[in-house]
């Protein structure tokens, strides 16, 4: 059923043997992203754009899904939910249509000085569960705006780069990691907002051309 009809109406509707996973995403976010209101935002239609996105939003929930099984969640620290989050908005504005900036807009000139206002207030407070929009403001820009001067200056995105200067200070900890105080890796990384341990394993492993464990234990 397409809900391009149907959004803001009722309906009624028979399942039998459904496994069903309800996700209540807030529509700030997803608004802030793209430089709207919550009260002007609106997903347009439940399709998703290809079969393509729609695996990866059913592949993105069931990852939140695991992951808030987990009797120790590490989607109880702020950084690794703000990460989570981001991510959730990432896949919905990718794979449905919203009333936001339609996909491929030129946002216009952005400036270099807007990028380095980013970057500093990245690298002053990667302790904190920065989302796009709070980059975007620090820099004075607009979210499309922001994403579109760091590919074009710093050949990355904002969450990439986000991601790299956390990953730098998870290196650090792990040098200087307390064996004696029981400084685990998988507490490291979810200090600075990684809650997967594999993932964290395989970006640390690029980086650094070494497990994260093997860091530690030097």
């Amino acid at each position: 059923m397409s809900a391009g009809d149907t959004i803001g109406e009722p309906f009624t509707g028979t399942t039998c043997d459904m496994d069903t996973r309800l996700l209540r995403l807030p529509l700030a976010p997803l608004a802030a992203r793209v430089g709207l209101e919550a009260d002007t935002f609106r997903v347009t239609a439940m399709t998703p754009s290809s079969k393509a996105m729609g695996r990866h939003v059913r592949a993105t929930l069931h990852h939140l899904h695991r992951a808030l099984e987990e009797p120790d969640t590490a989607l109880a620290h702020p950084l690794v939910l703000a990460t989570a989050l981001d991510l959730m908005v990432t896949a919905v504005l990718a794979a449905f249509p919203h009333t936001g900036n339609p996909a491929g807009t030129h946002p216009g000139r952005v400036r270099p000085a807007a990028i380095r206002r980013a970057v500093a207030y990245v690298d002053a407070h990667p302790d904190q569960p920065l989302t796009l929009a709070d980059i975007a403001d620090a820099a004075a820009t607009s979210v499309s705006a922001l994403r579109y001067g760091f590919r074009r200056h710093l050949d990355t995105t904002p969450t990439r780069y986000l991601r790299q200067v956390r990953l730098a200070h998870a290196h650090h900890d792990l040098q200087n990691a307390d064996l004696a105080n029981g400084d685990e890796v998988a507490a490291i990384a979810r200090r600075w907002g990684f809650g997967d341990p594999g993932r964290f394993a395989d970006d640390y492993r690029a980086a650094y051309g070494c497990p994260p464990s093997d860091t530690r234990h030097h």
